[in-house]
């Protein structure tokens, strides 16, 4: 049976994506890093959907842990199709307030960690049948920038320019796509005020922010879509028109 790796799936965005692979016919390496309980969560949801799980904790800003996190999905499953690089931290800080510690380690987890895992995972997916491809988690961020969290737009800017150079490199066998989502109602940013998110919403055409299972539909998409490689697709209820 066809196998997708997705990263930092323990919760959020990328549990929904997770959970969208297994209905849809996959099983599913399940990865965190701090949260085993929600990764296990997760997995006895993709069990109780008729796929297999497994659950895999590595910090994939380390290349040898996102090397084995590789190794145990392909050895779980006897394979790997698609690799979904979906973790990743954020931070809200000002740049003089911004250590060079605090924005390296945004960039080594959103930006090394996606670099990490695809170039573990190239050799198994070039090896697939299932039209193998990867897909990055961006965001809206990489066409906006941010005023309180400098590093994480540039690390998602960073995630636009390294899908479109692995999808030159790797094709015609590996198909390379990123999703940008835009406000997403999850767990990372329930922090806000309910100022700042009528602030937020009344920059949405669509008037609410998006939910963690409609990013995970555009991530399907770019998954199935197989003429399609070196894309960003922007989810965010219109936002990125203003």
């Amino acid at each position: 049976m066809p196998a997708a790796l997705v990263t930092g799936s323990s919760r959020g965005i990328g549990r929904a994506i997770a959970l969208r692979f297994a209905r849809d016919g996959y099983d599913v390496a399940v990865n965190f890093h701090t949260n085993a309980d929600a990764a296990a969560d997760v997995a006895e949801s993709i069990r109780d959907a008729g796929r297999e799980a497994t659950v895999v904790g590595a910090d994939v800003s380390d290349p040898d842990a996102a090397a084995r996190l590789v190794t145990a999905t392909e050895e779980a499953f006897g394979g790997l199709d698609h690799v979904v690089n979906n973790a990743g931290i954020d931070q809200h800080v000002y740049t003089e307030d911004l250590s060079p510690a605090d924005f390296d380690h945004v960039m080594d987890v959103n930006v090394n960690g996606a670099f990490n895992v695809t170039k573990a995972a190239l050799s198994r997916l070039e090896d697939s049948d299932d039209d193998p491809s990867v897909t990055n988690v961006s965001s809206i961020l990489a066409y906006t920038g941010a005023p309180v969290e400098c590093h994480y737009a540039s690390s998602k800017g960073a995630l636009v320019s390294l899908t479109k150079s692995h999808a030159g490199d790797f094709a015609p066998n590996v198909r390379v796509n990123a999703v940008a989502p835009g406000h997403v109602e999850t767990d990372m940013t329930a922090d806000r005020s309910a100022a700042e998110k009528r602030e937020e919403r009344a920059e949405i055409p669509l008037g609410r922010f998006g939910r963690p299972a409609e990013i995970a539909d555009a991530v399907a998409y770019l998954r199935d879509a197989t003429f399609v490689t070196g894309e960003t697709l922007n989810v965010n209820g219109g936002e990125l028109m203003r």
